[in-house]
């Protein structure tokens, strides 16, 4: 499945808010190639490694359509910075959940995006 299959098979209106985040993601950081990843978007991709010596491949930026929500996923920290100018969004620790992307501001989200490519570089 690529980028696009996954964004095709979605049901109108989360079809068009998803490409519409997805756009904003490429624009925000070119630089983060897209794939699919555990079913959902994901855009630049780090190794990890734990302590216990667990380790794999992650997306640095991640975009997911739920049921009820939109989930932007973020690195750690960079979502809940930007809290305060996303208040109609759900934040944890690393995921911005919106139900409706007319309710936050792009340039947050594109501000969010491009702080988690940084971000991503020093992974």
């Amino acid at each position: 499945m690529t980028p696009e299959d996954y964004i095709d098979a979605l049901d109108e209106p989360r079809r068009t808010e998803i490409a519409e985040l997805d756009a904003l993601i490429r624009a925000s950081a070119p630089e983060l190639e897209p794939h699919i990843r555990s079913g959902m978007l994901g855009y630049g991709e780090y190794h990890y490694k734990y302590a216990s010596g667990r380790e794999g491949d992650w997306f640095v930026v991640g975009l997911a359509s739920r049921k009820q929500y939109i989930s932007l996923y973020a690195n750690v920290g960079v979502a809940e910075r930007h809290r305060a100018a996303l208040p109609q969004a759900d934040i944890g620790k690393s995921c911005i959940r919106i139900k409706r992307l007319e309710d936050v501001d792009r340039d947050v989200l594109a501000d969010v995006i491009r702080e988690t490519a940084a971000a991503g570089k020093n992974c």
